[in-house]
């Protein structure tokens, strides 16, 4: 039996709102294998995008256990939390947030390059991963001069420059045309073989979703394996 990558057991978070207390996550367990694409779907409002932060250390939760790649979540200090951020988890979200005054080369190579690496090394890093998402001939395109889907690819390429564990992603598809997201899918169903990373996926996209090794629903703060 293999050892998850990512494992949560009893995991709860609930919002104050007025006088009205919601239950995002109750006692929800979680395990991914790693190496495999997980997708997770469930209607709006039902916690999908806090159960990611979560697992990016971006939200804290109330009480469980959160373990990915041997880090306890619960345990960690803000200090190893940062570290944490910058060098296990890649995040890629509904929207890109490219830096507009840097191009795609740079919008990939600054993390590296803040995360330690020599310029020369981030840089070459960064064209690594720009021929893997099929930019080559636009690295030095800035984010204005480039596709919706052009910026997610780059989005993409800089979410794996620190070569991290788990890849989070948001809605990756969810402001793109539909040739567009063809690509994307298509690009994001061989991240783990070529990235050598394991892939979370929340979505509201069928054919996103049918991408996953397995597939949970997110109802009522409880995970459903539906696939």
């Amino acid at each position: 039996m293999n050892d998850p990558i990512i494992e949560c057991r009893a995991l709860t978070k609930t919002f104050s709102s007025g006088t009205e207390v919601l239950h995002i996550l109750e006692r929800a367990d979680f395990s991914l294998d790693k190496g495999k694409i997980c997708t997770i779907l469930g209607p709006s409002g039902s916690g999908k995008s806090t159960f990611l932060a979560i697992l990016g250390s971006l939200e804290r939760f109330d009480s469980g256990s959160v373990r990915i790649d041997g880090y306890e979540l619960q345990t960690l200090p803000e200090k190893s939390l940062f570290v944490f951020r910058r060098s296990v988890v890649g995040f890629v979200f509904q929207f890109h947030f490219l830096l507009n005054d840097f191009n795609a080369l740079e919008n990939v190579a600054l993390p590296g390059y803040m995360a330690g690496l020599s310029r020369n090394e981030a840089w070459k890093r960064a064209q690594e991963l720009l021929d893997l998402v099929g930019l080559r001939n636009r690295a030095h395109h800035y984010p204005s001069q480039l596709s919706g889907g052009e910026r997610q690819r780059v989005a993409i390429a800089r979410a794996l420059i620190n070569r991290p564990s788990v890849v989070l992603a948001d809605e990756p598809t969810g402001n793109l045309d539909a040739a567009s997201a063809k690509e994307l899918r298509s690009l994001l169903q061989r991240l783990p073989n070529v990235a050598k990373t394991t892939l979370v996926l929340v979505t509201h996209d069928p054919e996103l979703a049918n991408i996953g090794d397995t597939s949970f629903l997110l109802k009522d703060g409880h995970f459903e394996c539906i696939r």
